[in-house]
């Protein structure tokens, strides 16, 4: 259960990166950083929850 939970914290986290990413290229304010550190942040953040499924499944907690 604690892992289902986490993978949908993860989850929303990554959809929090995208909104953040699209306002800062809408904004255009001139930091390309601010854009490349959401970037970063939700690549980061697709590993872990990809490292989480691939554990559930195998551990067998999110099985078929």
């Amino acid at each position: 259960m604690l892992l289902k939970i986490l993978i949908a914290v993860v989850f929303i986290a990554m959809l929090i990166s995208l909104a953040a990413g699209a306002g800062f290229l809408l904004r255009s304010d001139d930091q390309p950083q601010r854009l490349l550190l959401s970037l970063k942040i939700r690549v980061a953040l697709a590993v872990v929850l990809l490292g989480l499924l691939l554990y559930g499944f195998y551990m067998g907690e999110l099985g078929v």
